[in-house]
């Protein structure tokens, strides 16, 4: 029996070439794994004595030769292809371990250049590990370390590997290929300025007990590139699995907290926020969060931007929550929200980057591309276009608005008020029917004055200028950008509120 090793990986290498040689097999090497496997007292022959050819071309060509090939892909039970190695002095390779190039690794460096992307592109290696793989019933493909061992265990108990076992190592094999050859073919359209393509990865982070219905099946799956206010990179501390609307509403309330540097906490129910708030800490954001809408948070989603303490906890214990995210719990925290088994805590990575990240949106027989919204502008005095300019606590609260609304289902409509929701109008089919949803929250709550509104969208009417003059709304700001703008504008003077338009708009459907 041979076997071919020649890895960039040399995890474990030496263990696995010296367990093969004990059990009888030849092992046959190339370059750097020669070298390696040598200088470590395993007995191992060079490529070159194999093919009776030398590397050439610095390495470029060592294992692309009939006397690799044809000892990988000739079928045993063909007497023909048999035959044809007998006449060629071609012997079987019953066994071959590979892993590439470090593509990935190289081209993440920021300094890397085109040609040295290009020397790391794998030309022997995948070749190798497809004609081993096609020929599974009689070759053994290894390009993953973990396999290691589990191959050395069937050899020793049984000769050889078993056919399932190789049936499944075959997939692996060219999954990793087809990997590679992606990664290199989304670098290079890059380089080339063409994206008439694209190719995703994405590996299974678990199975879901059903997805958004219990009738429907599920599964998450987590990008290699997961950075942070990821759901995905989050290490989960308490609780039962998630669920698929877990995992789709804790992505949205992640969204929002990425927008504030001060202590804030939102609490989100049906990807919507039902109350937001900043504060000193976590502790009294959650407290004002939690004030603006006690109704809507029982059963909700709970995420905030500052390590929850052990005051934070024991004010967040006696709500029913499914989950609590945070960039940290102390241990006392941990200690006495555990005593709540099924509560879901996540600790998340919450580290500003510059990376813009993209957003991918299903359709039928379709899929949407664009970059995440993850840029929002600060509001400030000079965006106002009225006689009334607002005051600095409006500005404030304007500020805060305009970071939540951008998060709410649109037609989107928000009321704030010292930092904190009275009322969110989400997803209405008209501006005023969100205006008035978020008005009538804040005078359930007996708020009837120094509100300021927020509005995702441009107001089509002055409408909603002139219900909110009657809800005690002293400013507003919006993206402004309508035909009818100056009714909006000279309604909100004759009522002396102070309007803002920003000229960003932030639609979310």
């Amino acid at each position: 029996m041979r076997a071919l090793v020649s890895v960039s990986d040399k995890t474990g290498v030496v263990e696995f070439a010296r367990a093969l040689r004990d059990l009888g097999w030849e092992v046959i090497a190339t370059g750097g794994t020669m070298k390696l496997l040598r200088d470590n007292g395993v007995e191992v022959s060079n490529i070159s004595d194999v093919t009776g050819f030398p590397e050439i071309c610095d390495g470029r060509v060592k294992t692309l030769h009939p006397k690799v090939h044809g000892g990988l892909l000739a079928r045993r039970d063909d007497p023909s292809h048999v035959e044809a190695l007998r006449e060629n002095g071609i012997g079987y390779i019953d066994l071959v371990c590979v892993n590439l190039y470090p593509f990935r690794q190289t081209i993440a460096r920021p300094d890397v250049t085109l040609a040295e992307a290009i020397e790391n592109i794998d030309i022997g290696g995948p070749s190798m590990l497809r004609s081993a793989a096609k020929n599974f019933n009689d070759v053994t493909v290894v390009c993953d370390p973990s396999d290691y061992g589990r191959i050395l265990d069937e050899i020793r108990s049984e000769g050889n590997t078993r056919r399932e076992t190789r049936l499944e190592l075959s997939a692996k094999a060219y999954t990793h290929t087809a990997e590679y050859d992606a990664m290199i073919a989304t670098y290079m359209r890059r380089q080339a300025g063409l994206n008439e393509k694209l190719f995703l990865e994405f590996d299974l982070a678990q199975p879901l007990r059903y997805g958004e219905n219990p009738h429907q099946s599920a599964k998450f799956y987590r990008s290699q590139e997961a950075g942070s206010y990821s759901l995905a990179s989050a290490r989960q501390l308490n609780g039962k699995e998630l669920s698929y609307n877990n995992i789709q509403d804790a992505n949205a309330a992640l969204s929002i907290v990425r927008e504030f540097d001060e202590p804030f906490c939102v609490g989100l129910k049906h990807m919507n926020p039902c109350g937001a708030a900043v504060g000193r800490d976590a502790a009294d954001a959650w407290t004002k969060a939690y004030e603006a809408d006690k109704v809507s948070i029982f059963g909700g989603i709970v995420a905030t931007n500052r390590p929850v303490t052990k005051e934070a906890a024991e004010l967040m214990k006696p709500v029913f929550l499914e989950i609590i995210m945070a960039p940290a719990f102390t241990d006392e925290a941990l200690e006495i929200l555990r005593t709540k088994k099924n509560l879901r805590l996540l600790e998340v990575k919450m580290e500003r980057d510059t990376e813009r990240p993209m957003q991918y949106v299903s359709v039928n027989g379709g899929l949407l591309v664009q970059e995440l919204d993850t840029e929002t502008r600060a509001v400030e005095p000079s965006m106002c276009v009225t006689r009334r300019e607002p005051s600095a606590v409006e500005l404030d609260d304007l500020s805060f608005g305009w970071r939540i609304v951008k998060h709410v289902k649109s037609n989107a409509i928000i009321a704030v008020k010292n930092g904190q929701t009275l009322g969110v109008g989400a997803g209405q089919m008209n501006r005023i029917g969100s205006a008035v949803l978020a008005l009538d929250e804040a005078r359930a709550k007996g708020v009837e004055s120094g509100i300021v509104l927020a509005s995702d969208g441009f107001f089509p009417f002055d409408d909603c200028v002139s219900l909110a003059a009657e809800r005690g709304v002293t400013a507003i700001v919006q993206p402004g950008g309508s035909v009818r703008d100056e009714e909006s504008v000279k309604r909100a003077d004759e009522t002396g509120i102070a309007m803002l338009f920003t000229g960003e708009r932030h639609f979310k459907h």
